[in-house]
This record gives C-alpha cells, sequence and structure tokens, in this order.
C-alpha cells in the first residue's frame, strides 16, 4: 500500500482541556493507519466473520464518514456536503466496501481528518453545531463522541489485524 503511517504521540499529562482532547483524537487517528499499514488490499477488505460485513477498509470508510458528518456537516453546518460513500438506501455501504480501493480510501480519510482540523480551528468548545436530524451539540461533544467512535473501532481494527497476520499491539 502507498500510505504513510502517521507517527502516534502519546498526550501529555497537563494539557488543557482543547489540547487534551485534539491529542486523544490525533492519537486514535494516528492508531488507524498503524493498523492498515503493511497490509495488501484483499487484507485490508477480508470481512471478520460471516455474516458481518466489517473489515478494517469498511472501517476506514465508516470513519471517513463520521469525521465529515460531525465535524463538517454538524459543526461546520455544511450538510449539503453529503456522505462520501453511504446511500439513502444503504447506511452501511462504507463497512460494506465491496468496491474499495484502499489507497484511496486511507487518502480520503486523511483529507476529512485535515478538513475535520480546519473546521473546528479557532473555535471553542461550547460553541454549538446541529445535527439535521434535530439536535444540537456543542464542540466538546462532538470531540467525546468522536474519540469514543475512534476507541471502539480500534478496538474492531484489533481483533481483524489479528485475525489476518497474527499482529497485536496497542
Amino acid at each position: 500500500m502507498g500510505f504513510v503511517t502517521e507517527p502516534r504521540v502519546d498526550p501529555a499529562f497537563d494539557l488543557h482541556e482543547r489540547a487534551m482532547l485534539d491529542a486523544f483524537l490525533d492519537w486514535y487517528r494516528a492508531t488507524v493507519f498503524q493498523k492498515c499499514e503493511g497490509l495488501r488490499a484483499g487484507q485490508l477488505a477480508e470481512r471478520s466473520a460471516p455474516p458481518s460485513i466489517l473489515s478494517l477498509i469498511g472501517i476506514v470508510r465508516h470513519l471517513a464518514e463520521v469525521e465529515r458528518w460531525w465535524f463538517r456537516m454538524v459543526f461546520g453546518g455544511q450538510p449539503e456536503l453529503g456522505e462520501i460513500y453511504c446511500t439513502d438506501d444503504d447506511l452501511e455501504a462504507d463497512l460494506e466496501a465491496v468496491d474499495a480501493d484502499p489507497d484511496a480510501d486511507l487518502a480520503t480519510l486523511r483529507a476529512e481528518i485535515e478538513l475535520a482540523r480546519a473546521a473546528t480551528a479557532g473555535h471553542d468548545l461550547d460553541e454549538f453545531g446541529h445535527d439535521p436530524r434535530g439536535a444540537d451539540m456543542n464542540l466538546r461533544w462532538i470531540y467525546v463522541h468522536m474519540i469514543e467512535e475512534y476507541a471502539r473501532h480500534v478496538g474492531h481494527m484489533d481483533l481483524l489485524r489479528e485475525r489476518i497476520d497474527g499482529a497485536t499491539g496497542d
């Protein structure tokens, strides 16, 4: 695969709230790329176990969707962006990843991360975004939710990677 893994930096113990949230989210983001490192396209698309459609590249695609959704569409007020992989007919198309191009999908996630950083730069954690489905939430809630989202899926990625080639690690 042609992507470059970002270094993981452990969050410092003495950061203020925003820097700590950024540091933990960035640690999980880097871990996603690390979990995909060194695998061939077929391995990245390998499903966990029938009937599950879960795969490493499916998780990458899903995380690109949620980066876009929460930081740009909800917080940034850009619902017109629409989904990357999902359709109205199939909200799980990102996870299925039947037509995945791992290099392109990893690049899409990296781009969505950068766009998410730009969308939140200079904004206070107490500023609100609007979920088109009807709820308002502050940027702090979105950060905490995204850390939870990444933590859950990195756990899935640990199991998938171990099943594929036996690699384990944090």
